[in-house]
């Protein structure tokens, strides 16, 4: 059944860096929360578009290439294929996921430039930049150390102060110095262009203002707004989108201004694989389409600032983003992840054990939406086993196991009392409730209410007591009505889980007799059509698996002996 009052809604995840393999903290923070919004809104009937792809420009891919010794082509095939297989296995739907390096990304970049240029919105500067003698180049801010010019923190970091979060230009570091090799810079003279952010001070404050995003998220912007001047948008270097301009040879666009260009440039190869290669200007030059954006809070200014006026400078209206939902951090037993120490979840070993239903769920259940949160292997083990085992697959069990062997195994007939209609208004309640949850993009409290969900069938299930109905034939329509209900419940279950655990919710709608795709129906549909009376249902299956203490005691042990070796 499809929606009478469709809207486009475009999403887009912050394009991961293809220079090396993602994390279950990226994943918590920028692509789970999207992912079940999108899954959520194509059950609302709406008409979405996902959009993500592989961030594959700038020095970093270049140096990391280096001391791999490979081309940075080569890299970053190499991370493009790792991290797409990562969201295969979680089951991401993105409608597209692109990269920088396709040939129609580097057009794209280049008529924003000149757009931009055109407009009046860059210029043309000879300034000193931070130079490494004994590499023989220039570094970018992000591979430049030194001491904070604002609180006097040594290790500041070149382009923001992680103790202070003073942002400023790497050359106004003190005693500036190589983050690889700890070699002095010195400063020299090189020709660039700076985009004049100070031009839209007061068109992105006034754009600000009305926008209802997280507190947090609208005064960290609002900051950089109120303190934006020109900024760089160009590097010394090969492996990035040329400048558009003659004499520019050994120059390219700096990666966070070519970055998120890339949403648009990949819409436009959906739109030629589409066959309709005019389709990616329904949604991005349509003031309709509602935009909403999602990122981890140290992508804020990018999205919330940069691109924005990057967009208020181009001679075509394209859309900016409406919703801004920028989660925290997830960190992993009490600290960041990191691969370079080791510190993060062996993903080869953690498929080979669990399901991506399981991760999703605990991520979700745990997201860090308004602070940091951590993921603890006690926690996934508890959210496995007493949630999705035990009150929601335990449900699914115990209700279709009893109608198979006490009705038949088929849907009973409703002969519904009050308290079988005030069960069934709760389970209307609690649904809209999620569905409410989903638009506020909060997965905590959509996790919370799937299992509010299950615990209200379990609950009803031994309250009404149907092996005791079912023993007397004055009471058996009374245990039919009550596992009609059950089933009911169920059905509200896998339509309202879908987005999270679309897997097992899909397994479920099938144990409902149910033969469609579940994340291709229409939600208020679903939960408004009674399930048939005397359909047959087919053999129950287990939802989730157990997971035993001795695979848990494994990877904390691994964590254990590298905290100690540190």
């Amino acid at each position: 059944m499809k929606n009478p009052h469709p809207k486009k809604v475009l999403i887009t995840s912050a394009l991961p860096y293809a220079n090396g393999q993602l994390h279950f903290g990226h994943i918590a923070g920028a692509y789970l929360p999207a992912d079940c919004y999108a899954r959520f809104e194509r059950l609302q009937g709406h008409d979405v578009l996902y959009i993500c792809g592989s961030d594959e420009y700038g020095i970093a891919i270049t140096l990391s290439a280096d001391l791999a010794g490979r081309t940075p082509q080569e890299h970053v095939d190499l991370f493009h294929v790792i991290n797409k297989d990562l969201f295969n296995q979680l089951n991401f739907s993105f409608d597209h996921y692109s990269r920088t390096t396709w040939e129609g990304h580097v057009p794209t970049v280049q008529q924003f430039f000149l757009d931009l240029l055109e407009n009046g919105h860059i210029e043309e500067r000879v300034t000193d930049q931070l130079y490494s003698p004994q590499d023989n180049r220039f570094l970018a801010d992000r591979y430049v150390i030194g001491t904070c010019p604002k609180c006097g923190f040594t290790e500041a970091r070149g382009d923001e102060c992680q103790r202070c979060g003073s942002s400023y230009e790497a050359t106004d570091l003190k005693n500036p110095r190589s983050k690889l090799t700890n070699a002095p810079l010195i400063l020299k003279a090189t020709k660039h262009w700076f985009l004049l952010f100070d031009h839209f001070k007061e068109q992105l404050t006034k754009w600000m203002a009305e926008k209802n995003w997280k507190a947090n998220v609208r005064n960290f912007a609002q900051s950089y707004i109120d303190d934006l001047k020109p900024r760089a948008i160009t590097r010394d270097g090969d492996w990035g989108v040329p400048i558009p301009l003659p004499g520019t040879e050994g120059k390219v666009l700096y990666v966070w201004f070519d970055a998120p260009i890339g949403y648009i440039s990949a819409t436009k190869e959906w739109a030629e694989l589409q066959g309709n290669p005019q389709a990616w200007e329904n949604f991005w030059l349509d003031p309709q389409t509602t935009y909403v954006q999602f990122i981890g809070k140290d992508n804020i200014p990018f999205h919330a600032v940069f691109f924005p006026a990057m967009e208020m400078g181009q001679n075509q209206p394209y859309k900016k983003v409406d919703q801004l939902p920028a989660n925290e951090f997830l960190n992993l037993e009490g600290r960041q992840f990191s691969k370079s120490d080791g510190w993060t979840i062996d993903l080869v070993e953690f498929f080979n054990n669990f399901t991506a239903d399981q991760i999703r769920y605990t991520l979700a259940a745990n997201a860090p939406e308004n602070q940091d949160s951590e993921f603890t292997w006690k926690d996934f083990q508890t959210r496995c086993n007493s949630e999705l085992l035990g009150k929601y697959g335990n449900l699914a069990n115990r209700v279709l196991v009893f109608i198979r062997n006490k009705a038949q195994g088929k849907v009973p007939k409703k002969q519904l009392s009050d308290s079988d209609r005030a069960f069934l208004k709760q389970l209307t309640d609690l649904a809209a409730e999620t569905a409410d949850a989903y638009q506020q993009f909060s997965l905590r409290r959509a996790s919370q209410l799937i299992m509010h969900i299950a615990q209200a069938g379990n609950v009803y299930f031994d309250e009404r007591k149907p092996w005791s109905l079912a023993k007397a034939p004055e009471t058996y329509p009374q245990m039919e009505a009550t596992l009609y209900c059950c089933l009911e419940c169920l059905k509200t279950l896998a339509v309202v889980s879908s987005p999270i655990i679309p897997e097992a919710a899909q397994k479920l709608w099938e144990m409902l007799g149910y033969t469609s795709t579940l994340s291709c129906e229409n939600w208020n549909h679903v939960l408004s059509q009674d399930i048939p009376e005397g359909r047959a249902l087919p053999e129950p299956q287990v939802l989730f698996k157990r997971v035993e203490d001795t695979v848990i005691a494994e990877q904390e042990n691994k964590l254990k002996s590298l905290m100690q070796s540190s």
